[in-house]
């Protein structure tokens, strides 16, 4: 990336400090050659896309792989077993963002961070993808590297999304949801095309295809990085002993990995991947209590900060609880399309990860909606805050699951000894619709906040505590999303209901809490 045009030295980097942004970069945030936004949110656009593309092709996939009988080509694991395995990986996911957004910080800087991190999707894919010869040590390894390429990839390319936008405001809320639009493109046609290979033709061609979109991905940003980001997120602005120290640790912690991979493969470790979630849990829990703790009082940060910080601890908590809910698309909620619902159109099969697009769909139709409200409403002084879109985004979701707690009772009451009642695809459909809604409340929102609230030098790090949120609520999908089974008809609407009782209790404390957010916010602003 050496340009004299478009990166910074590492002594220049050096002399830059962690609490403004860089100056002299207008030419790459002022532009408007990208739907009124600059351009390298397009070259961001279209990486994102491609990695929820190749994620989102497989995510689905992997419940219904793991859960399908040995001679069906899958593992004939328990579906409780299965869902919780799920849920440990995209628990990983977004907990890689930890480390990934430290990493990028004091050592590869954000762009590098991207590009090393899609690398290792790409490789992962391939291992699942070879699975097929290789069985289950491929399988997980594969696993294994998309978390840690993930981990690279994701929290860094949202940082530098904020970073475009130096100005904050409306503008830069309109540019997120922009960049969500992205996400869902590729949620979108992922399980479409995945779904379909993999449910028709073969399990690893969904995988493989997942893998290409990746490739792809990683060629694009390649040859966009350069013109469209220029200087944004090239290096890291950490000392070089710094970077000399983070890299030992990185390696380090490499190495263990693959020590770690190779004594479960040789079976001198064994597993219970139930089990494992659970304690899993409370590590995550722990961990985003000491990872706060320490920003409160061994961090350095301003009283400023510190109250900036406060509020990314209110957004968290209620992100979690959102994402714990939303999370179950790809188990229970898709589990229940597998099993109850009535996927024929014409005398043809719907794949079941076909019904997994429809909350994407809505997403990218209503995401310029939203983006415009969001500006109209500032326009007009009477911008919603984060805690205020946060409640009605928790609120809608918790719709989504009354609308499936009436279609599991429609199933049950509709049993007979034939087997259980399939309902219209319609349900699952109202179900993401309600769920896009809350998503758009919520999601891009979140992301913003993070970028507007966290402290310059902990910019990439925060991004990873907002998906440390993601993770705690995936893995508490994970849990109870294998319940759903056709020998346990009560339990599906009890898991329904009991979802969105959290969900609605949640969303009214959210409430209450808008207006001592507001003052803090308005205390940080004066200070």
């Amino acid at each position: 990336m050496a340009n004299d045009q478009s990166v910074f030295s590492q002594s220049q980097a050096g002399s830059v400090t962690h609490d403004e942004p860089p100056t002299g970069l207008e030419q790459w945030t002022n532009n408007k050659a990208f739907f009124g936004q600059p351009s390298g949110l397009s070259t961001l656009f279209f990486m994102e896309m491609w990695e929820r593309f190749s994620y989102y092709g497989i995510r689905p996939l992997l419940v219904l792989f793991m859960s399908a009988a040995i001679m069906s080509g899958g593992f004939g694991f328990d579906r409780t077993v299965a869902s919780s395995i799920v849920g440990i990986y995209a628990a990983s996911v977004y907990l890689a963002s930890l480390p990934g957004g430290w990493i990028a910080d004091r050592w590869l800087g954000l762009q590098r961070s991207i590009w090393w991190g899609g690398v290792l999707i790409a490789c992962g894919h391939i291992a699942i993808a070879l699975s097929a010869l290789f069985a289950h040590v491929a399988f997980f390894t594969g696993l294994v590297l998309i978390v840690m390429g993930t981990g690279l990839l994701k929290p860094n390319i949202s940082a530098i999304v904020g970073d475009l936008y130096p100005e904050g405001g409306a503008r830069r809320d309109a540019g997120f949801s922009i960049f969500y639009m992205g996400i869902n493109t590729g949620s979108l046609f992922a399980p479409l095309i995945t779904g379909f290979l993999g449910e028709r033709v073969g399990w690893h061609w969904g995988f493989g295809a997942a893998g290409v979109g990746m490739i792809i991905g990683l060629i694009t940003y390649r040859a966009r990085v350069k013109p469209t980001l220029g200087p944004i997120g090239a290096v890291s602005l950490a000392a070089p002993a710094e970077q000399t120290r983070v890299r030992r640790i990185t390696l380090a912690g490499v190495a263990g990995i693959v020590a770690l991979i190779v004594l479960v493969a040789t079976g001198v470790i064994h597993i219970n991947p139930v089990a494992l979630a659970e304690r899993m849990g409370v590590v995550l829990l722990a961990l985003a209590v000491i990872y706060f703790g320490y920003l409160f009082f061994f961090a350095g940060l301003t009283t400023g900060e510190k109250k900036r910080v406060g509020v990314i601890v209110v957004l968290f908590v209620f992100a979690a609880i959102f994402w714990a809910g939303f999370e179950q698309a790809p188990t229970s909620l898709n589990l229940f399309a597998l099993d109850f619902t009535d996927r024929t159109v014409f005398g043809w099969e719907v794949p079941t990860l076909w019904l997994q697009s429809a909350e994407s769909f809505f997403v990218i139709s209503l995401a310029p909606v939203f983006a415009w409200i969001w500006v109209a409403l500032a326009r007009r002084k009477m911008d919603l805050s984060s805690p205020a879109k946060f409640a009605i985004g928790v609120a809608l979701l918790g719709v989504s699951f009354v609308v499936m707690v009436i279609a599991a009772d429609k199933v049950i009451s509709g049993a007979t000894s034939a087997g259980a009642m399939r309902v219209s695809m319609w349900w699952l459909v109202v179900c993401y619709l309600f769920q896009a809604l809350g998503e758009l409340s919520l999601s891009p929102v979140g992301l913003s906040s993070m970028t507007k609230l966290a402290p310059r030098k902990f910019v990439g790090q925060m991004m990873g505590v907002w998906f440390l949120a993601d993770a705690i609520g995936n893995l508490i999908a994970g849990l109870v999303g294998g319940h759903v089974n056709s020998n346990d008809l009560k339990a599906i609407p009890q898991l329904f209901q009991g979802t969105a009782i959290a969900l609605f209790a949640s969303a009214i404390i959210c409430a209450i809490l808008i207006i001592p957010i507001r003052n803090m916010m308005k205390e940080k602003a004066s200070s």
